[in-house]
């Protein structure tokens, strides 16, 4: 056989885990019946006063390139929106701190290219969306995993565990709260203490605060570090459209950052996708500026949907599926689950469920399963129905 190692990339890609939800996505690639809550994005699709905005856009002939940063009326728009989400004199948000980024998941790969050099150490709190964990080393990083523990009550955060894993030593921690896939999320002390090391020790904490609005408690925000931070923290945050204003295809998201950070970020953007399309940074600024009633309304929607689907899990035999507090997922143990993508790819094929592996977000996640339950309540019962079939074969 011949051998054809010379036309493979760098090492470091070759040796990136590929997905295992999309593994399992592949498996139902092209099949009409299946109920499909693999993903992180809602049923429902995108207001229509934020697709008029695009459209509005296209219209008037917008479709050439923006400045590296983004328009500056979005740029003053995000700027506008955090402050007022969280009020801090210590670090007030201006449109200098804000950069718009191709997406979210662009916002944590920008981030990450203009902290992490080949060799540094990078500590992530895990389970994770495995994009995070494999960032870092697609730029040569090695990454150090900090669990949280499974209870009956939910996800645990062993906050001394987390402390002494930020030694000098670390250039970046990776936080991702409230959490895909566990739906945890930090309480105001743990995120004080966990400041305070990264400014002992000069680390970097990149904030994943894609779900911060997703949040059950009534509050309308999950505790962010903005809130306790100031001028000088070498704070990054990453967020997106997506999951707020139901935005999953459009591909849009911001970086919050010290200023200086984000003056060279523009380099670094110019160098991956030079900018976002500005008719789709039309419709983020719709989305923020008169989007309010849209967060509420998925705030009640998505907390009825949690409530229903995790009572239903609880009453099967051998499953715990404790409410999670934020974020849009359901992530439960199974007994007698042993290989996640094995089974999450015979509900596919045998039953016409599509759900996520919990292996697909690392060792720990293995045993469970992660279920998107952005969705009405009628299509979850009906996924209800597939899983209890599907349940029944482990018996």
């Amino acid at each position: 056989m011949q051998n054809n190692s010379h036309l493979l990339p760098r090492a470091a890609i070759v040796n990136l885990r590929g997905s295992k939800v999309r593994e399992v996505a592949n498996a139902g690639i092209g099949r009409t019946d299946v109920l499909t809550f693999w993903f992180g994005e809602p049923d429902e699709v995108t207001p229509d006063f934020i697709r008029a905005a695009a459209s509005e856009s296209l219209a008037r002939g917008e479709t050439f390139y923006s400045h590296n940063l983004g328009l500056p009326e979005l740029r003053q728009t995000v700027a506008t929106y955090l402050a007022r989400l969280h009020p801090n004199p210590a670090a007030t948000i201006v449109s200098d701190n804000i950069a718009i980024t191709s997406a979210g998941v662009n916002a944590l790969s920008l981030a990450a290219q203009c902290i992490v050099n080949p060799g540094d150490r990078v500590v992530c709190v895990t389970p994770l969306w495995p994009n995070l964990v494999e960032i870092p080393k697609i730029l040569s990083a090695n990454v150090e995993c900090v669990s949280l523990d499974f209870t009956p009550q939910g996800w645990r955060l062993d906050l001394d565990r987390l402390l002494a894993a930020l030694t000098p030593d670390t250039k970046m921690l990776m936080v991702n709260s409230p959490n895909n896939p566990t739906g945890w999320t930090l309480t105001r002390d743990e995120q004080k203490a966990i400041l305070a090391r990264c400014r002992r020790h000069g680390i970097w904490l990149l904030a994943d605060d894609a779900y911060e609005r997703l949040v059950f408690d009534g509050s309308g925000c999950a505790p962010s570090f903005f809130d306790i931070s100031d001028a000088n923290d070498r704070l990054v945050s990453a967020n997106t459209f997506s999951k707020s204003w139901l935005m999953t295809g459009w591909r849009l998201g911001w970086i919050a950052a010290p200023a200086p950070f984000i003056e060279q970020l523009g380099k670094v953007i110019e160098y991956n996708t030079s900018c976002s399309p500005v008719f789709i940074q039309r419709a983020g600024d719709a989305a923020i500026t008169h989007g309010d009633a849209v967060i509420a309304r998925t705030q009640e929607r998505f907390r009825a949907a949690r409530d229903h689907l995790c009572a239903a899990l609880n009453a099967l035999p051998g499953v715990q599926a404790p409410q999670p507090p934020g974020a849009m997922y359901a992530f439960f143990k199974v007994d007698g689950v042993t290989d996640s993508l094995a089974f999450c790819k015979k509900l596919v094929t045998d039953f016409g469920l599509g759900i996520a592996p919990g292996a697909g977000f690392g060792d720990e996640g293995e045993g469970f399963l992660r279920w998107c339950f952005a969705s009405e309540l009628p299509r979850l019962d009906d996924g209800l129905e597939r899983f209890k079939r599907g349940l029944e074969t482990l018996r």
